[in-house]
């Protein structure tokens, strides 16, 4: 509880969560809390249920089971679609890939951030008030690119395009920013601009803010929190430096890599002989 006002300090907490697809279980009985303003990365290996919890207490995906509750709403119950629509315009998502309209510029790509707050008809015909575009041009130019901002989308490097996908995020005001692993095709030096920029405007702008990541490094540099996930069950939940290598062993299944490995070197071998 916060002293000062009595009210509850967490924004997001998601408890037991499942999803199963089939007889797979993407995630398996998953609990965490998020509080306002922490910044909270994801690890784990390809395929551990990272992307498919932030699907989840995003509604992009219906969950199994379990419960998420995001600023008040449950958003694992059948709602109307006016107030998902409502809820979800607070939380900004990033994607790995951009999801950006290629054919439009990089402003009216940041514009469409504000399409979840306006009514469907302003929205169809683009009415965007005189306040939310000057918005668009205050976060591009806080990110670097306004020389950029009449350019298409299509025209961009792929820093520069992941820009834009977390300026559009932004422009929706959330309290919640959810980045879908930024930075998994961009290059590193790339990848740490990128990493600046969500922290920053994430402290800047007081939003809470979960990434997925596969760099272990830079989940210990950037969070205040760090949620390990293994075969879709949550196996690590605590301060960065509390995660040791036994600890990065336990979320990657270093056995496991090591036999592949393993396998890898014999079947070298054997080709070489063969050769």
């Amino acid at each position: 509880m916060d002293s000062a006002t009595g009210t509850s300090n967490v924004l997001l907490s998601v408890k037991n969560l499942s999803k199963h697809y089939g007889s797979t279980k993407a995630v398996d009985d998953v609990s965490f809390d998020i509080k306002k303003g922490e910044i909270v990365t994801i690890i784990g290996r390809s395929g551990a249920g990272k992307s498919t919890v932030m699907r989840c207490v995003n509604r992009l995906v219906h969950s199994s089971g379990g419960k998420i509750t995001f600023d008040n709403v449950d958003m694992a119950s059948r709602m109307p679609g006016k107030t998902l629509r409502k809820t979800r315009s607070n939380i900004g998502f990033v994607f790995q890939h951009f999801n950006l309209v290629y054919r439009l510029t990089v402003f009216q790509n940041v514009m469409h951030g504000r399409l979840g707050h306006m009514s469907t008809f302003d929205a169809t015909l683009g009415r965007y008030s005189e306040s939310d575009k000057e918005r668009a041009f205050e976060i591009l130019s806080s990110l670097g690119l306004e020389e950029q901002i009449y350019k298409r989308a299509s025209d961009l490097s792929g820093g520069q395009k992941q820009r834009v996908g977390i300026a559009r995020a932004l422009m929706q005001e959330p309290s919640l920013l959810m980045c879908d692993e930024p930075i998994a095709s961009l290059d590193p030096v790339t990848s740490r601009t990128i990493m600046d920029i969500i922290v920053d405007q994430a402290k800047k702008r007081g939003i809470a803010c979960i990434i997925n990541l596969h760099q272990v490094d830079f989940a210990k540099e950037y969070s205040t929190r760090i949620l390990g996930m293994r075969a879709g069950k949550l196996v690590f939940d605590d301060l960065p430096e509390l995660l040791t290598k036994e600890k990065i062993d336990d979320v990657y299944g270093v056995s496991a890599l090591e036999e592949g490995e393993r396998a890898y070197a014999v079947g070298m071998e054997a080709m070489a002989v063969v050769g």
